[in-house]
């Protein structure tokens, strides 16, 4: 209730008006004047009616005290009973706060953190979130339901906003204990085929039982390498990059009986493989319009380092020009095909016929050189099918395909069979799909008899035309015709011969995408894409394995020709397993140092230096294999000083809300006008007699 003064005038105005009567009052006190009391406060009186004072009540309303309520939804709660002794401990708390009505809770339910993120468990964010719009004097405190594993603990010097409790029910048992491992350093780049270095280290993470652990260390799925570590020592390992493009290490630790979880007992590494500039070699039987096409295309590759040779004068030929007036570069046979025929990516022989130039020992080099991993392509022209062919060499072990001494000579447009149409190599080439093709004609193949491996493009007739096969570790690739050149002419509107000689030579150097049958996945956010390709037909559902060990089936769906693919979207974040049939591939949502998966005991230490700061309760919600256990609420007025180590103790708000005013004008109407009479009245009275 507050008073307040409206003057009827002008406060100057009303100033002089109250000295004039003050001097007046004063005057006639001080000689005496009969009344001169009554005559003061009668001019009191006019001054107060013309100051017009108005007394006020303000309406107000209690406002409820805020008590914030985080609940963590982390993976890591999946984890033994900490989801039903959180939801239990939830609904306990829920009870007790509607116990008391001026209290006003704000359940909020924090999950990981978003999916541009490494997922973690982000609590104070989400409770910073929750109370934005509610002034600091009404927030009664804040209470965490969690396992303890939060990752965004401001420092303790640090303000939350408001000065209220902060206390945590911690779900999990006591003294519990995991086992984990994970990458110290490792590079995220590695050229092909040279060593790289990392560093691993397994953690044994509360009540640790001692004892070295065994880690088993995979690379694309393929078990290196095991290594015994002792927990908390770091230990380095050394591999060599195999392929390009993406490579996968997975180190993966045994359990231990008791542990929290398996999750984290694998840990994986994704490295980059970049090769060095691809060596080719590339040998032309003869000076020929075909042999430009595949220069210049090697040759534009800014990632190939090209070796060509071209035969210009076999020894045969004998024209008496004198060897010293030849501008000819000798050809390095033994260097190239013993010394160095390692070092060379590809090897390929453009319409190649035996002549002398390479003794018969040289092919048998060349197709060991296949067996043990090398990659090989014949371009065949007309030689291939006389009696100079390289496949009445020892060449011959390891070609897919024999001739039959017969050139097809007819006009034909290429067409991929049907295997072609589900290969990797040929699957939606440009102008595949027409009929006839829209592309070119060729004009004649080389003739052989029942190919091994897969025939991918045909001539006239059905007659092979490309033919892939592997052998040993190798693998080879056989163009029948010479005619490619035709389209990089332009021949009746040419053809994709770039795209079909580049796939041909990456499939040959094993390139992972051109791989007949592969399984892969990728993450896209949470979104899992997995693609499966295969020449064999329907390859029927995927088995999907979560990390926390579940498993589900996925139907694959045929977007093309040997190409099935399936999305899924998980709710999971960590190290995914994908299989089908004899396939598996591995994928890791989310960052693969995420701090979801470092740490999973459940702890107090995190949580409690805010707590003990704030005047806070830190409590367990259980002990082993016992029940929820939820202390009671206690409200306090005013702050809290005092800790209590059995209650919530959460201060209660004394903020209002003005609802409204009620105002009287103490000298509006006939109660002032009559006191102002009465007082005149007396005056007169005492003045009369």
């Amino acid at each position: 209730m507050t008073v307040d003064f409206s003057p009827l005038i002008a406060w100057p105005y009303f100033a002089a008006l109250t000295l004039a009567a003050a001097v007046l009052a004063a005057l006639g006190v001080w000689r005496g004047v009969r009344g001169a009391w009554l005559r003061a406060a009668a001019l009191a009186a006019f001054c107060l009616a013309i100051a017009n004072p108005v007394l006020f009540q303000e309406e107000r309303e209690p406002l409820s005290t805020i008590v914030a309520v985080v609940v963590d939804r982390s993976q890591s709660q999946e984890n033994g009973d900490r989801r039903a002794q959180t939801d239990q401990a939830l609904e306990g708390l829920k009870e007790r706060l509607a116990r008391f009505p001026q209290i006003e809770a704000r359940i909020v339910e924090a999950a990981d953190g978003e999916e541009t993120e490494a997922p973690s468990t982000k609590l104070f964010g989400a409770l910073a979130t929750a109370l934005a719009d509610v002034p600091p004097a009404r927030v009664g405190g804040a209470i965490f339901i969690t396992d303890g594993q939060i990752h965004d603990v401001p420092d303790v010097n640090q303000k939350l906003g408001f000065e209220a409790p902060v206390h945590a029910l911690i779900s999990g048992e006591p003294d519990e204990f995991d086992r984990r491992i994970e990458i110290v350093s490792a590079p995220r780049f590695g050229i092909v085929g040279e060593q790289q270095k990392m560093t691993f280290r397994v953690v044994d993470d509360g009540a640790a039982p001692g004892g070295s652990a065994e880690v088993t260390i995979r690379l694309n799925g393929n078990e290196i390498a095991t290594e015994q570590a002792e927990p908390g020592t770091d230990v380095p390992f050394s591999f060599t990059v195999p392929r390009g493009g993406n490579n996968i290490l997975e180190f993966a630790v045994g359990p231990v009986a008791g542990e929290v979880t398996e999750t984290n007992n694998r840990a994986v590494h994704v490295l980059d493989g970049i090769r060095e500039n691809l060596r080719v070699l590339l040998v032309s039987g003869e000076p020929h319009a075909g042999e430009r096409a595949w220069r210049n295309l090697l040759k534009s590759d800014a990632a190939v380092d090209l070796v060509h040779f071209t035969i210009l004068r076999p020894p045969e030929k004998q024209d008496g020009t004198p060897i010293n007036e030849l501008s000819l570069i000798a050809f390095p046979t033994r260097e190239l095909f013993v010394d160095k025929i390692g070092e060379f990516d590809l090897i390929i022989f453009d319409r190649y016929q035996h002549r002398g130039v390479l003794p018969i020992l040289y092919y048998d080099n060349i197709a060991q050189y296949v067996e043990n991993g090398g990659a090989l392509l014949i371009a065949a022209g007309p030689e291939h099918a006389g009696d100079d062919s390289i496949a009445a060499t020892p060449l011959a072990a390891v070609l897919p395909a024999t001739p039959t001494g017969v050139m097809n000579e007819k006009a034909f447009f290429p067409r991929l069979s049907e295997e072609g149409k589900m290969h990797p190599v040929t699957r939606g080439l440009e102008g595949a799909a027409d009929e006839p093709p829209a592309w070119g004609r060729w004009f004649r193949t080389v003739d052989v008899d029942r190919p091994l491996g897969q025939t991918v493009m045909e001539a006239a007739d059905g007659k092979p035309l490309l033919v892939l096969n592997r052998v040993g570790k190798g693998r080879v690739a056989m163009l029948l015709s010479d005619q490619g050149w035709l389209w990089a002419r332009g021949f009746e509107g040419g053809g994709p011969h770039v795209s079909l000689y580049r796939r041909t030579a990456h499939w040959l150097m094993q390139e992972p995408a051109l791989e007949e049958e592969a399984l892969t996945a990728r993450a896209i956010g949470r979104t899992l894409e997995i693609t499966r390709q295969t020449i064999e037909g329907d390859p029927g559902q995927a088995t999907l394995t979560y990390p926390s060990g579940r498993t589900q089936e996925v139907t694959l769906t045929q977007r093309d020709p040997g190409l099935y693919k399936a999305e899924v979207e998980t709710d999971e974040i960590g190290l995914f397993e994908v299989s089908n049939d004899e396939l598996t591939t591995l994928v890791h949502v989310g960052n693969v140092d995420a701090p979801e998966f470092m740490a999973a005991i459940s702890t107090k230490e995190k949580i409690q230096p805010w707590a003990e700061k704030t005047k806070g309760l830190v409590r367990r919600l259980a002990d082993a294999d016992g029940p929820v256990d939820l202390p009671p609420v206690l409200p306090v007025r005013g702050a809290v000083r005092v800790a209590d180590d059995q209650r919530l103790s959460l201060r209660m708000t004394d903020e209002t809300v003005l609802k409204g005013i009620d105002s009287l004008s103490l000298f509006a109407g006939l109660f002032g006008l009559a006191a102002l009479l009465f007082l005149i009245s007396a005056t007169w009275y005492r003045e009369g007699r």
